[in-house]
């Protein structure tokens, strides 16, 4: 575990890290902001997963979580969106290959070898973080677009890893999205039974959520219509599903949308967080 940066933030600590992943067969980098209170012992962590684009950089700099973070006692782990270098595949396109893994372990060629961000996130980076600190048993997970749909079907499929979910504009229904049927068909093949263990419609209409579910959503989001936002709300509707889906009137899909409401999801995961670690 190699330390890339290390910044005082707010009382705590910003810092870089980059290992060997044996999951993605590269060097991945993430980010964990440890709050003053990680000082005094174990906090609970608080996931954050980026969307199309990003790195682990992104939600790090614009996002505006750490001041939260430190005033409510939670780490923050910001990893990478893809693995990433000269061998492995990419697209011209900037929603496929680098910069938009899509939180899937691909099947197919050429994408197979590297791209397994499932594993990595539920398996191999969660088992790496006690090597930066020790951590409560407590974890919540949230993230924006392509990252909310990361934390929500990461949650979904695993609700005995974490204990809080919300998301910032997921997309909600990839599989009736050309941000998800383009990228599913190019890293999981043509047969759509198998796109559904990615969709976190289809996933909460099948299993639902343990707890309940924040989403926010700005009604001036410039790509709305792949998002699908209605198609969740639906799901949870007919399910019954405890939660609530907020639409922000005028805001749009950038960090500025991600920023204002940061204070509301972390001061809302803390909350269960706290109460997961005291149980």
């Amino acid at each position: 575990m190699d330390v890339v940066s290390e910044n005082r933030c707010f009382g705590g600590v910003q810092t870089v890290y980059k290992h060997r992943s044996a999951t993605c067969g590269v060097d991945m980098t993430f980010a964990v902001y440890l709050p003053p209170d990680a000082e005094e012992g174990p906090v609970p962590v608080l996931w954050y997963l980026s969307g199309l684009t990003c790195t682990h950089e992104n939600a790090m700099t614009k996002g505006g979580f750490q001041e939260h973070a430190a005033e409510y006692g939670l780490a923050l782990v910001f990893p990478d969106t893809s693995p990433r270098g000269e061998e492995v595949a990419n697209d011209e396109a900037y929603d496929l290959g680098q910069g938009a893994g899509f939180y899937v372990n691909a099947t197919q060629a050429p994408w197979k070898p590297h791209f397994r961000m499932y594993d990595y996130v539920v398996d191999e980076l969660r088992q790496e973080l006690p090597k930066v600190q020790p951590f409560s048993g407590a974890h919540g997970i949230t993230g924006h677009s392509m990252g909310g749909h990361g934390a929500l079907t990461i949650a979904l499929r695993n609700p005995g890893l974490f204990h809080s979910l919300s998301a910032f504009a997921p997309i909600a229904n990839p599989t009736q999205s050309d941000w998800g049927r383009k990228q599913f068909s190019a890293y999981l093949g043509d047969d759509e039974a198998v796109w559904a263990d990615y969709d976190a419609t289809i996933l909460l209409g099948e299993k639902g959520w343990k707890g309940d579910i924040l989403i926010d959503q700005g009604t001036s989001d410039q790509f709305i219509d792949l998002l699908r936002p209605q198609a969740l709300a639906e799901a949870m509707a007919s399910r019954r599903q405890p939660g609530v889906v907020r639409l922000q009137e005028g805001y749009d899909h950038s960090y500025f949308f991600v920023s204002t409401f940061a204070g509301d999801h972390v001061r809302w995961h803390a909350e269960r967080l706290h109460n997961a670690g005291r149980a």
